[in-house]
């Protein structure tokens, strides 16, 4: 009888998304990120509260005037650890969580394949990567209408848009920053393949994530940075320009799928010759 491996694939993914965010580990997480950008405004609030703005860095004066900049600010905050932490997690633990709790081998024993299970597996990871992006844009703005002023948004380059388009800018610039994670999942894909103990594929994901940023830091290094996958992260500052500039947008795409292309061929190569004993 002939497998219909479309549907296949599909009642994979759904699965593998199912059990995903079903995990309490994700929603923890998902909530840390949504912490982030509460924390951030109420610490605004608070501090702000009988003693005029003006005061602290621009980007927190500007909350005050204007709630929509909390999903701003608190992606600022989360891009350098926070989101990548968290994408370790669910990266380093896709091949190697479903080894360690031996489930890895029933997996294959599906009609799925093993080059169907990495593309179902790096979906479920993308996944979580635009959920996370969105949590912090979502809690931001809901906990910066709460607590603050609302209306038309000034943008860097001096002109002023209204409320509307300034929430499809932040949609943007979580699609940016979600764009902008796809290539440490990648690597954390392939790392997973290299281990059955996925702590070690986690950790090892957010130590690249860190020390990619700490380079693109570096001056002596300037070659190197435009190799970074990390290096156009913060890059999502031209889509708060009068026009958009897609520039750094596209230059990030490219570098991403560059890292997803040769990544996603060594994760391939990896777990079609790895011996799957559990």
């Amino acid at each position: 009888m002939r497998t219909d491996r479309p549907s296949v694939g599909w009642a994979l993914l759904g699965s593998e998304l199912a059990v995903l965010f079903r995990r309490r580990r994700t929603w923890a997480m998902l909530g840390a990120l949504a912490a982030v950008p509460i924390l951030i405004a109420v610490a605004v609030r608070v501090t702000s509260s009988g003693s005029g703005s003006g005061r602290g860095p621009q980007f927190l004066d500007n909350i005050t005037h204007n709630g929509l900049f909390v999903g701003v600010t608190a992606l600022v905050v989360s891009i350098p650890l926070f989101l990548p932490l968290t994408i370790g997690v669910v990266a380093g633990d896709t091949i190697a969580g479903e080894a360690s709790h031996g489930t890895l081998r029933y997996l294959l024993v599906a009609p799925a394949g093993r080059v169907r299970l990495l593309l179902v597996k790096y979906l479920g990871a993308t996944t979580f990567c635009l959920a996370a992006t969105l949590v912090v844009v979502v809690a931001g703005t809901i906990i910066g209408i709460a607590l603050f002023p609302v209306g038309p948004v000034a943008l860097l380059s001096g002109d002023t848009v209204p409320v509307g388009e300034s929430l499809m800018r932040l949609l943007l610039i979580a699609g940016y920053i979600t764009v902008s994670l796809l290539g440490l999942s990648a690597i954390g894909l392939f790392i997973s393949t290299l281990t059955d103990v996925p702590v070690g594929a986690m950790a090892a994901t957010v130590v690249l994530a860190v020390a990619s940023q700490v380079l693109d830091e570096l001056p002596q290094l300037d070659w190197l940075h435009p190799w970074l996958f990390s290096h156009y992260w913060f890059g999502f500052a031209d889509l708060l320009r009068q026009p958009i500039s897609w520039g750094s947008f596209g230059d990030n795409a490219l570098l991403q799928a560059g890292y997803l292309v040769v990544f996603g061929a060594l994760a391939y190569g990896r777990f079609l010759s790895k011996d799957v004993l559990s």
